[in-house]
């Protein structure tokens, strides 16, 4: 599994390309703007794009979706519960077509395996994306941080039991987040102080 990180638009929204080495089929997370980086990334490195995959469909992760759709043809995979959330713009509407996936869901591309883990809290149908040792969690949680909660649909409560749910995955897992620097599980589970407050409060 090869997972390229391309940090796009002006709040520098992590888009993530992740490729079956084996097959050159590769899955678009979060196409949050500039189709073009976008594009050119599976051009020059020969990539068959099938499914493109919303951890949420805030603004900043959704700029280039219509582009990568149309000109890469994959399947357009998101919660349900997204539709009609808003920040900053319209309400998301997702296009005919769209395949809704929930909690244990899985999307294969070439021989990887996502599986979907609702984590609401910052929007009600933010997901978290697990594969192999990898987990694309969105604005759910940050290297240190996690998303924040006063944006419509938002909810402390669920944001706090959703950080639970993920420290409580078995094992360690790379953590790649909506926005800045990866990190590890393991490191979260000991220094975040939001993941830290919801393994002991709740």
């Amino acid at each position: 599994m090869l997972i390229k990180t391309l940090p796009v638009g002006h709040l520098e929204t992590n888009c993530y390309v992740v490729t079956d080495e084996n097959t050159l089929e590769c899955a678009v997370i979060d196409p949050g703007a500039e189709a073009n980086t976008i594009l050119d990334y599976l051009e020059d490195n020969r990539l068959r794009c099938t499914a493109v995959m919303l951890t949420h469909a805030h603004f900043d992760h959704i700029g280039a979706l219509d582009e990568v759709l149309r000109e890469t043809g994959a399947v357009f995979y998101v919660n349900k519960k997204e539709e009609g959330g808003q920040l900053h713009g319209p309400a998301f509407k997702a296009p005919e077509g769209t395949v809704y996936y929930s909690d244990g869901d899985e999307v294969r591309v070439g021989a990887l395996v996502f599986r979907v883990m609702e984590t609401p809290g910052h929007t009600p149908g933010g997901v978290t994306l697990i594969c192999g040792d990898s987990i694309f969690s969105g604005d759910t949680l940050f290297r240190g941080s996690c998303g924040r909660t006063d944006f419509p649909g938002g909810d402390l409560k669920l944001e706090l039991r959703s950080l639970k749910r993920i420290a409580e995955l078995p094992g360690d897992y790379d953590v790649y987040p909506g926005h800045d620097m990866s990190t590890r599980l393991s490191a979260e589970r000991e220094y975040n102080p939001y993941m830290r407050h919801a393994i002991e409060q709740l």
